[in-house]
Order: C-alpha cells, then sequence, then structure tokens
C-alpha cells in the first residue's frame, strides 16, 4: 500500500457513517444518469461522492464537499461483477495440467481431475476462490457448475452452501454446464429440475459428449429444441458456451437466436466465448450478430481464457486472438461483458478473480482503449445487467457504497499497473480482507506449487 493510500484508508476508517469523498474522478459510463461535472479527453468526470448510512448519498461537482477524505484526483468505481467463472473446478491445475495446452488436453484434464472429486475438495476451493474475488472487490459472480451427473450433484450442494454463508458479501449465481445432448432423456430432466431448484440458470455447451466445438451434428437442433423447452417449462434464464474453437463449421450462435426468436423465448440468454464468429465469412457474422440483438442475446468474451487456447499448435506461433467480434456487436447494440472465466485450471494456467486484471487485458487484448468511453460498463454494469441485477455496477444515489478507490488518475495510469494498492469499501466500510495464500490449497490438492 502506498503512502498517500494508507492517508487515504486512515481519513475513511475515521470518517464514520456519514462522510464525503472529495476530489475523486470516475468513468461518466459508470455514473447512473447525467454526470455532476464535464468530462475529460478520458471520458473521465470529476466529482465529490457522499456516503451515508453504508449508501451513495450524492455525487457533486468536484469542490462541493467542505471537509471529508481527499482521494486527490484518484478514481472511484463501483463494485465489479465476474459474470462468468468456473468456481468449482477452479486452482486445479497443480494436481492436473494441461498437457497440451489447447482445448482438447483441457477437457481431459479436466474429466481426470473431476472423477476424484469430494464435497470437501470442491468446497476448499471454491471457497478460496471467492476470498481471492472478494478482497479484489467483486460484489456479485456467475459460476457455471460441472453437471455430468445430475445423479449426484456435488457442485451444487457446495453452491448451495455457499451462497447462504456468503450472502451480503457476494451475490452468487449458479448455472450449470454440460454438453448439449446430457440434456436428452430422464437426466435432462432431472438437470433442469435440480437447476431450477436452486434458483439458477440453465447452462450448456453447443458440443456433444467427448467432443469439441467443431460442425454442427445433423442433430443439434431438436437437441437445441429439447434444452429450450426444459428453460421454458420451469422459467430460467440461459447462459450457453458457445463455438469455442476456430472451426468456421462451428456456427451454433446464429441457430441458437433463431430459435430463441422462432420460440418467442421470454428468459434472458448469455452466449459465452462466440470465438469462431472472427473466422467466419463476413456474411454470416453479420447475419449472426444481427440475429443476436434481435433475440436481446448478450455476449460476454473470456480474453484471457481464450488467449490461452485457442489457436494453439505446437512449434507455431498463433495467427488470431482467439475472441469474438466484439466491436461489431457492440455497435449492433448487443450488450458485451468481460470476465474471468478459468483460474488455475486446465482451461486457463493463470488468473485470480481479480476483474481489474480481467479489465485491463481485455482493453489491451481487444482493443477497448480507442473505442468509446463505455467499455468499463463491460466489467460491471453490463454483466449485473444480464444476470438480472440492474443496481449493481453504478454510481447511484441510493445504492450501497460497494467501491473501488484507486491512486490512478487518467485511464492509462490506471491499466498500467496491477493496481495491489486499491481500497476496497463495502457499504462505505473499509474492507478488511486479506488476499488468501496460496499455500492454503496445497493440502487441498496434494501438490506443492504449481
Amino acid at each position: 500500500m502506498s503512502l498517500a493510500m494508507d492517508r487515504l484508508r486512515g481519513a475513511i476508517q475515521a470518517g464514520g457513517a456519514d462522510y464525503w469523498l472529495r476530489d475523486a474522478r470516475a468513468p461518466a459510463a459508470l455514473v447512473a444518469g447525467a454526470p455532476p461535472g464535464p468530462l475529460d479527453a478520458q471520458g473521465l468526470v470529476r466529482l465529490d461522492l457522499r456516503i451515508a448510512d453504508g449508501r451513495i448519498a450524492a455525487l457533486a461537482p468536484a469542490g462541493s464537499a467542505a471537509e471529508g477524505p481527499d482521494c486527490e484526483g484518484g478514481q472511484v468505481w463501483p463494485g465489479l461483477v465476474d459474470g462468468h467463472t468456473h468456481l468449482d473446478k477452479g486452482h486445479i491445475w497443480p494436481r492436473h495440467a494441461n498437457p497440451t495446452g489447447d482445448f482438447l488436453g483441457a477437457l481431459t484434464a479436466c474429466a481426470e481431475d473431476r472423477a476424484g472429486w469430494t464435497d470437501a475438495d470442491i468446497e476448499a476451493r471454491f471457497d478460496w476462490s471467492l476470498r481471492a474475488a472478494h478482497a479484489h472487490g467483486t460484489v456479485a459472480i456467475r459460476t457455471h457448475l460441472e453437471s455430468f451427473a445430475p445423479r449426484d450433484p456435488g457442485s451444487w450442494r457446495v453452491f448451495r452452501r455457499l451462497r447462504e454463508r456468503w450472502a451480503g458479501r457476494i451475490a452468487l449465481q449458479g448455472c450449470s454446464i454440460a454438453p448439449l445432448d446430457r440434456f436428452q432423456g430422464e437426466d435432462g430432466e432431472r438437470l433442469a429440475d435440480i437447476v431450477a431448484e436452486a434458483g439458477g440458470v440453465l447452462g450448456m455447451v453447443t458440443r456433444l459428449s467427448g467432443g469439441v466445438h467443431d460442425r454442427l451434428p445433423d442433430d443439434f437442433q431438436p437437441m437445441l429444441d429439447r434444452f429450450f423447452t426444459l428453460a421454458e417449462a420451469r422459467g430460467l434464464d440461459c447462459d450457453l458456451h458457445v463455438d469455442e474453437s476456430g472451426e468456421t463449421g462451428s456456427r451454433a450462435l446464429i441457430e441458437i437466436a433463431r430459435t430463441a426468436l422462432r420460440r418467442g423465448f421470454r428468459g434472458r440468454i448469455q452466449c459465452g466465448h462466440c470465438c469462431s464468429l472472427a473466422l467466419q465469412p463476413e456474411e454470416l457474422a453479420r447475419a449472426t450478430i444481427a440475429a443476436c440483438a434481435e433475440a436481446g442475446i448478450a455476449i460476454i468474451v473470456l480474453p484471457m481464457c481464450n488467449m490461452y487456447l485457442q489457436d494453439r499448435a505446437p512449434g507455431r506461433t498463433p495467427r488470431w486472438r482467439g475472441v469474438t467480434l466484439v466491436h461489431e456487436f457492440r455497435a449492433a447494440g448487443v450488450p458485451v461483458s468481460v470476465a474471468s472465466d478459468n483460474t488455475r485450471d486446465p482451461f486457463y494456467a493463470y488468473g485470480d478473480l481479480d476483474m481489474v486484471e480481467v479489465y485491463r487485458e481485455a482493453v489491451r487484448i481487444l482493443q477497448l482503449d480507442h473505442a468509446g468511453e463505455d467499455w468499463p460498463r463491460a466489467a460491471c454494469a453490463t454483466p449485473a445487467a444480464a444476470m438480472g441485477m440492474p443496481e449493481a455496477g453504478w454510481l447511484r444515489r441510493g445504492v450501497a457504497a460497494d467501491l473501488l478507490l484507486f491512486r490512478a488518475r487518467g485511464m492509462t495510469e490506471l491499466l498500467s499497473r496491477p493496481q495491489s494498492d486499491r481500497i476496497v469499501l463495502r457499504g462505505g466500510r473499509v474492507l478488511q480482507a486479506e488476499l488468501p495464500d496460496w499455500r492454503e490449497l496445497d493440502a487441498v490438492l496434494g501438490t506443492g506449487p504449481g
């Protein structure tokens, strides 16, 4: 922690329950309503922010407050939202690394590890991940839960315990993940019931068991309709892993959008990855994006994980970034979010559930820096809306004062360092939480450092 941030932290801790944060900068895109002052060249507004009884009580032009902790022009952001994670399989890399670094290698390694999971093993890694996200300043998470065995739903049991335990700190949503063919027959009904009983989201991957994301199987459409039928019968939203490859035969996204339109599906739909769209013919890409816009589908991209997995071949430099057409989606009015995805498991060897890192890397990988000033929403307000939490991710009068304070003034300062000296506020109070130690997982994993 820098001396300046130490001073600010101390001043906030001495400020009581009602105080002003003076002279802060905020991305105007994250201020609900009209910003309380002019914007600078980077889309930031200078303001004073009042906190009272744990909530944002006022957003006023800089210089309005006579006293209070001085941010000295540093930035303030709302709590961040991670809309696509895999907390039940996080951190298994030291136990089962990806031998090839590609998608098939990840599938194989995860399946081998999953065979030995117990509730205690899942819970220890899951809770560790929540502690990391909490310390970094995340306020809401959607996690995909391994749902290959609906007759013994261990990940869902653990999820329900941890959701209750973490209530009031992280809003936790659960979403199933299983290949599309797993939703056929009695087990499909059972799995959909598990999701509904847990208040979750129905999710799947648009590939079949044992396969990868390549051409669509001949019976894809009836299986997709079956999936939608299960969701509709239970009033469930949907979240799908789609076209996670560089195969041009992987064209599930447009079929999902068309199916949702044909059926008049009323729930929310979020589609993740959508990697192959970047390699499709231009005409198909345009038609796919238009269909998604018409169907109201939200897109979530996982730039760090997809750069790691996609277009990997031994002895060959990757030719593309592995990510979807985010700028084209946004231009068509399709909501686009960024998220962590996997952390230290065979699908991504790195990560720490830090949405500041995710946003920083997304800006670089996706070239968001010269593409409009509302991209900060992709790490907070946009995924919150996709999760049905419209109040989260905004600087707005009346919402909980769950905030991140940075010493950085401009965006290039913010994105040039990890911001490890950030101050996290929960209900206007300084969060007293340290990042968990990796060593805590050694005994769980039965290994040393990975």
